[in-house]
């Protein structure tokens, strides 16, 4: 298959940022600092946090999902969308569809968390239970079908791209010195809008994306430069693990990342510790994989650089985060 490179441009992004500026948080940007990050961390010039988990929805993915969704025309509008979803694009889908005065029918897949399943209902969306990821797309296909709903993508196309690079645009505006990016992996909505944004902007910027090991789509995919579809998923970070790359979110990945490493499980945990020690967050696994990246497979090539992580999402039940908060603390001493 010969891909082709997709391209944003800085106007799109800036057109983009002004229609969703009054319905979206511009999150902060803090600096990390404290007693397992400066041993874990030492040797880089300085660490910085984009909190994107106190967006509303709580992950970056409202950007993406109200984009879409503000691009429908009235017709599209009064029949309503649909999405699939692992929980959080649900929420976001759900957000947006509140924001647009739009109804929402969600599949999502029976092992979602619960917290996001009742986020998403919070929003008015109804809620259909699938079996699995698979079941869950065939379902909102079905919905798209049957009711002319508009598909919301959790993570392919231009106009979640577009939205998620706002999130860029503002990191740059926030750190302007910034040489360093690290980004989590799903699907590759967020590093390939917030990759071409700060790209645009700051081309000698290094961007390396991080994926767990078992949910490697995005890395195999760069190295046979096509998309590819996993047999299996295997790890904490369930939003980060849809099972396939797609040719859109692909494209832009390989045009503005400069490389993507892989984290194991473990190392997202100590992360995660990390990050409720030292920063006092509470985040999901995939929040914490960005800081797992630059601890381990990213600390040599890090060195003396000004480094921003992507803290990309916070929602995790409690008893959930207190498996994980303990296994990293475990590996902590």
């Amino acid at each position: 298959m010969t891909l082709v490179t997709p391209a944003l441009l800085l106007a799109e992004m800036r057109a983009t940022a002004e229609r969703l500026a009054p319905h979206i948080v511009r999150t902060p940007v803090a600096t990390l600092q404290g007693r397992y990050a400066d041993a874990l961390l030492a040797g880089l010039a300085s660490v910085h946090m984009k909190l994107e988990l106190f967006q509303l929805t709580g992950t970056f993915k409202a950007r993406g999902a109200l984009n879409a969704v503000m691009a429908l025309d009235e017709n599209g509008l009064e029949r309503g969308i649909t999405a699939a979803s692992a929980g959080n694009h649900a929420i976001a889908a759900a957000f947006a569809a509140k924001v647009a005065g739009t109804s929402a029918k969600i599949m999502v897949q029976a092992s979602a968390n619960p917290v996001r399943l009742a986020l998403t209902r919070s929003f008015g969306a109804e809620v259909i239970i699938a079996a699995d990821g698979p079941a869950a797309f065939a379902g909102a296909e079905r919905l798209v079908r049957e009711e002319g709903r508009s598909m919301i993508h959790p993570f392919d196309g231009p106009l979640t791209s577009l939205g998620a690079s706002t999130l860029g645009l503002e990191l740059v505006e926030q750190l302007p010195d910034v040489d360093a990016v690290v980004v989590s992996i799903g699907g590759g909505g967020l590093a390939s809008g917030m990759a071409a944004a700060v790209k645009a902007l700051r081309p000698d910027c290094r961007i390396y994306g991080v994926e767990p090991e078992g949910a490697n789509a995005m890395q195999r995919s760069f190295e046979t430069g096509e998309p590819t579809r996993l047999a299996s998923v295997n790890t904490i970070a369930d939003s980060l693990g849809p099972p396939m790359s797609l040719p859109y979110s692909l494209g832009l990945c390989r045009a503005h990342l400069d490389r993507v490493v892989t984290v194991s499980d473990d190392e997202i945990c100590r992360a995660l510790a990390v990050l409720f020690h030292d920063a006092k967050l509470a985040v999901e696994p995939a929040g914490a994989a960005a800081l797992a990246a630059a601890i381990g497979p990213l600390h040599s090539e890090l060195q003396g650089r000004r480094v921003a992580l992507i803290i990309c999402g916070a929602n995790i039940d409690r008893e959930g985060f207190c498996r994980f908060l303990a296994r990293g603390e475990a590996l902590l001493t």
